[in-house]
């Protein structure tokens, strides 16, 4: 499945919890696509790839640094993935 199919799905599926789902851009290669903004002052950040796709090494030493920050980066690669994340975070 294409990577645009599955972010519509995450956009679809965080509007309908009256949230928003950002695409990020930043100066600093590797940093998450994406930010999911949920109501109560939730903040996540998605890294979205298609089911064949692998996080590059930049991609894995920034996730690395923003776990020692104690934030989690989700990296679904599926429509159900989006799914079991948004049940993770209702």
């Amino acid at each position: 499945m294409r990577e645009s199919k599955i972010e519509k799905h995450l956009k679809d599926e965080v509007e309908k919890l009256g949230g928003m789902c950002l695409k990020f851009t930043s100066s600093i290669r590797g940093v998450p696509d994406r930010i999911v903004l949920l109501p109560e002052s939730r903040i996540y950040f998605v890294e979205l790839k298609n089911e064949q796709g692998r996080l590059s090494k930049i991609q894995k030493y920034v996730h690395k640094r923003f776990k020692k920050l104690g934030i989690h980066v989700y990296v679904p690669n599926s429509k159900e993935q989006v799914d079991r994340f948004i049940e993770e975070v209702k």
